[in-house]
């Protein structure tokens, strides 16, 4: 594990991104959201694609994400002008209809209480953890509900899903899993597998079922340790309970890439095209008719 460098002295002030006006969709920030699980408050950013709410009928898919203030803007980024550029990404993608237009949900991280927040147990090594099972209750009893309702989201598991890099990669994995009546989509990446002596490995062998969820899971070759190696025994342990790869497995490991923000940036494009392609219409064969007169 690798030690961290110190914030950016902005990365907990609340903003919209600088260059907001030049999208096609919109942004919406919401401050200071409170939870009755965690005592902790967060900001919330919302990204919405073109043409939201211009019919109402029409919903999107969501993807929450954490660390929400390294996704859209570099002034707000743990390091400074390191961000993921997500929204540009995705946004691109959505109007040369390589992906569906969704709403991306981008959840602050709350500094020192993020690595609590983010893993599901206490490690005895780091002294922290354990905070993830009410995490996860703040977001699929409290965001979720508010997000529906106040977005044009479809709200179904299906059109739901979960994503990070880490740690939050980490999260996302596990409560994609344990929530897989609310999430159909998890996107892992270079989820941080040592946590706890790999007791995501122990949880994930805890499941009666496999879960009808499609996951991307990914690490680059420059990252710490031995995360390849945790990496690929995760993804051997899913193939066990029956994921498919490339069916409903996604699995890639990165050539060069590193554990940073801009290196998951710019495979960002990539997992969105895995878990949220554009739907293509089945043509039907026109029915052969017999010949006048047969």
């Amino acid at each position: 594990m690798s030690k961290r460098p110190a914030p950016s002295p902005a990365a907990f002030i609340p903003s919209l991104p600088r260059d907001a006006d030049s999208y096609a969709g919109s942004f919406q920030l919401h401050i200071n959201v409170a939870s009755r699980h965690l005592t902790q408050k967060r900001h919330v950013i919302v990204y919405l694609p073109p043409g939201h709410g211009a019919d109402p009928a029409v919903r999107y898919p969501v993807l929450y994400m954490h660390d929400g203030q390294n996704l859209f803007d570099g002034d707000t980024a743990y390091i400074r002008g390191h961000d993921w550029k997500m929204a540009r990404t995705a946004e691109r993608l959505m109007l040369e209809k390589k992906i569906e237009p969704l709403i991306i949900v981008g959840i602050w991280n709350t500094g020192v209480h993020r690595m609590d927040e983010y893993t599901p147990t206490r490690d005895p090594g780091v002294k922290q953890g354990g905070l993830l099972p009410m995490y996860g209750r703040f977001i699929v009893e409290e965001l979720k509900p508010f997000v529906d309702a106040t977005y044009c989201t479809d709200p179904a598991r299906d059109r739901t899903g979960i994503g990070g890099s880490s740690l939050g990669g980490l999260a996302a994995l596990l409560l994609g899993l344990h929530y897989s009546e609310y999430f159909g989509r998890i996107a892992a990446l270079s989820p941080s597998l040592w946590w706890d002596h790999g007791v995501a490995f122990r949880l994930v062998r805890h499941l009666k079922r496999k879960p009808d969820v499609r996951i991307w899971l990914d690490m680059g070759t420059r990252e710490m340790g031995g995360g390849i190696a945790q990496v690929r025994r995760m993804r051997d342990l899913l193939i066990e309970y029956g994921w498919l790869p490339d069916k409903d497995l996604f699995y890639r490991e990165v050539r060069g890439g590193k554990h940073t923000e801009g290196d998951w940036g710019k495979r960002v494009g990539t997992v969105l095209r895995r878990l949220y392609p554009v739907k293509t219409a089945r043509t039907r064969k026109p029915r052969q008719t017999a010949p006048a007169g047969s």
